[in-house]
């Protein structure tokens, strides 16, 4: 059963010392419902979201970003399922692969993230989630639905940092913050790590 995480919460990954594999984690968003010109009709907006993944290093230095323009990471352990430009439909609008024992052993933290590069704002949206899945087992392990309400135009949603034991943590951030690309997302994200 999947463990619902509020906003700083976290959980260690994985069940009596048993190593994650690849994990999948899915990021979904559904965009706001607006009256139309005939009344009692909604209509829905598409909202195009990229999700993200940014791996870091112990010092804080980006190593790498996968996301809708990288779909894979420079050493393969991180694949991006591809852009899904409205968020509209149910389940996951875009997936973020992992193979957690693929990656360099440098790589510490890997953080998720979506952004609108258009700079539509979180007021769009009605509802965004993230949920981490175990790929053998197709087991939902962790989930974090943020309000998305806002000004900002991207979220970050959650981390995932090698802990001590040789295992992995993943912490619920749902922080907002303003950038267009990745790259300026970054200044953000430092103080997440």
């Amino acid at each position: 059963m999947a463990v619902v995480l509020a906003q700083g919460a976290r959980v260690a990954l994985g069940k009596d010392g048993e190593e994650l594999g690849r994990v999948h984690m899915g990021l979904g968003w559904d965009p706001v419902r607006h009256t139309t010109l005939r009344p009692g009709l909604q209509a829905l907006t598409g909202v195009d979201l990229d999700a993200a993944c940014l791996l870091f290093d112990a010092d804080h230095h980006m190593v790498d970003s996968v996301w809708a323009r990288q779909l894979k990471s420079k050493d393969g352990a991180v694949s991006h399922s591809g852009d899904n430009v409205t968020g509209q439909g149910d389940g996951d609008d875009e997936t973020v692969t992992v193979d957690l024992a693929a990656l360099p052993s440098r790589v510490t933290a890997l953080v998720f993230t979506a952004s609108s590069f258009s700079g539509a704002d979180f007021s769009k949206i009605s509802a965004a989630y993230c949920r981490l899945i175990e790929d053998a087992t197709g087991a939902e392990l962790a989930r974090y639905e943020v309000v998305p309400t806002g000004t900002h135009n991207a979220k970050i949603f959650a981390k995932i940092v090698r802990d001590g034991d040789g295992g992995w943590t993943m912490t619920a951030i749902g922080a907002p913050a303003v950038a267009h690309t990745i790259d300026a997302l970054v200044p953000a994200i430092l103080p997440h790590l």
